[in-house]
């Protein structure tokens, strides 16, 4: 979740996450998670700079809790198929992964025009999967015309809003997009309360938190046959851009 002012200053973010499970397994093993060194929870008190302080973590029922108390271990009889083994909340200064910047001229009341720039800020490896960058329009604009470097551009009257979609978008791009539309009434709208600009988006092998699975083991007497994995996701939530 994140909220920024159109200077790019972020006003409020915050990471929601989930450990989520999808278990098919014979019998009933006993499994072990571990989670990588940096990650606190927040009994343990003050951490070293770099650390992860996880806050309101709510655990699964299968997971032992004393055993948890006691030395972090996170240790647990699964039920079959699919369940939320926990779920945390990071309140965290967390950059913007796509940044948008947009321009909106006036002509004469006649028109309006946007320049929107969208810029992805993370690395070059990662590429966020099924972007969607909704920019409100005025009520009235109509005869809608569109440029754009990169994916495709719908108008929705009933939302008074255009949608940018882009399928894949790598990171350390940068792509652009014009819109022009002419405005009927001669009254300018005010611009004061318009609503922000929001952004949707899928990151997959990527994670934001710091947070990463050491291991999974299953302890079980030996001959054991399973295969672990694990793949990591990052999703957007509220994540809102405010224009000039």
């Amino acid at each position: 979740n994140l909220l920024a002012n159109a200077n790019g200053n972020v006003l409020s973010s915050e990471i929601v996450g989930a450990i989520k499970m999808r278990v098919y397994l014979s019998g009933m093993p006993e499994l072990r998670l571990g989670l990588n060194d940096k990650v606190l929870f927040e009994s343990t008190g003050r951490g070293k700079s770099k650390s992860v302080e996880l806050e309101d973590v709510k655990f699964h029922q299968c997971v032992r809790l004393s055993r948890f108390e006691n030395d972090r271990t996170i240790s647990f009889i699964p039920p079959d198929g699919e369940f939320e083994l926990m779920s945390y909340r990071l309140n965290t200064h967390v950059k913007p992964l796509i940044w948008i910047e947009s321009v909106i001229e006036r002509h004469a009341h006649s028109r309006v025009e946007y320049m929107i720039k969208a810029r992805s800020q993370f690395k070059r490896r990662s590429t966020a999967n099924n972007v969607e960058i909704v920019i409100p329009v005025p009520n009235d604009a109509d005869s809608p015309k569109f440029k754009t470097t990169i994916g495709s551009v719908r108008y929705s009257p009933e939302q008074s809003a255009i949608t940018w979609s882009i399928k894949s978008f790598p990171g350390g791009k940068e792509y652009l997009m014009r819109a022009h539309f002419g405005l009927p009434s001669v009254v300018g709208e005010d611009v004061e309360g318009k609503p922000p600009i929001q952004v949707k988006f899928e990151i997959p092998y990527f994670t934001t938190s710091g947070i990463q699975v050491r291991y999974l083991k299953i302890i079980e007497k030996s001959g054991y046959q399973a295969l672990p994995w694990v793949r990591y996701i990052t999703q957007n939530g509220d994540y809102q851009l405010r224009t000039n």
